[in-house]
């Protein structure tokens, strides 16, 4: 009998040993950390166009940041390659995590569309101009990113007309603070710059929430007349779609385990 309740106190033992250490220690601290390692990442983004490059990693690819932000915390993943704005909501929502201090690339967000819609480009770039040059924009990142957030909500103003149609940006509203839900409502930064340029050049604007690795097609195929969604820069994206100016400059970040 002594045997056997020792059997079974050393099996509960065991098991509670093996729940308290079942995730492993971080062992990425810098970029190069990441070779060899399995690196979370959200389909189609940034992360993910890049992730490839890192020297026999196996990049594991999730529809949502938090998802991949999961796998983390559950020792799935070594590390989540993600924009760095959401990148910080993450880990203040995760005492458990956090971004190392070494980037993993900067970047240039912009409007997508039409590869063939110069039209709407010059549009959507002077009403960027004009955001940029009276403040408007600085104001809005300001409502979003830091001490003073949510001090500067856009607003539109009352005499403006729609008088040019409708606009329809796609995003995805996995990426605060550029895009998230809120009472049932796509919000953050990129719905309101998207709505300042629509004051201004006479659109409506329609938000269509959707997964991010589907934007481009929906631009593609004239489902979305507009993407801006934190979308980056690239010479892969520039070949399906047609971009704005940059409108904010950001950076891809490492999220980790802590020490």
């Amino acid at each position: 009998m002594k045997k056997i309740l020792a059997a079974l106190l050393a099996g509960v033992m065991g098991a509670t040993m093996l729940t308290a250490c079942g995730v492993p220690k971080n062992t990425v601290h810098s970029v190069d950390d990441l070779e060899g390692k399995t690196v979370g990442v959200q389909l189609g983004t940034t992360g993910d166009i890049y992730a490839g490059d890192i020297k026999d990693a196996t990049v594991e690819k999730y529809n949502k940041g938090a998802d991949a932000v999961q796998a983390l915390k559950q020792g799935k993943v070594d590390a989540v390659i993600i924009d760095n704005e959401p990148a910080k909501v993450f880990v203040s929502k995760n005492d458990d995590l956090e971004i190392l201090d070494e980037e993993f690339v900067s970047e240039d967000y912009a409007i997508a569309m039409k590869l063939d819609n110069k039209e709407l480009q010059e549009k959507i770039n002077d009403a960027l101009k004009t955001i940029k040059d009276n403040g408007t924009m600085d104001k809005i990142l300001k409502n979003w990113i830091g001490e003073d957030a949510g001090k500067t909500p856009y607003k539109s103003p009352d005499d403006v007309k729609y008088d040019n149609g409708k606009l329809v940006m796609a995003t995805n509203a996995e990426f605060p603070p550029y895009e998230s839900i809120e009472d049932g409502k796509v919000v953050g930064i990129d719905a309101d710059m998207m709505q300042a340029v629509c004051d201004i050049i006479g659109m409506e604007l329609e938000i269509e929430n959707i997964e991010f690795d589907s934007i481009i097609p929906a631009i593609q195929s004239g489902k979305a007349d507009v993407g801006a969604a934190g979308m980056t820069v690239t010479e892969e994206r520039k070949k399906n779609v047609l971009f704005s100016d940059s409108y904010a400059t950001g950076k891809q970040v490492i999220i980790v385990r802590k020490k």
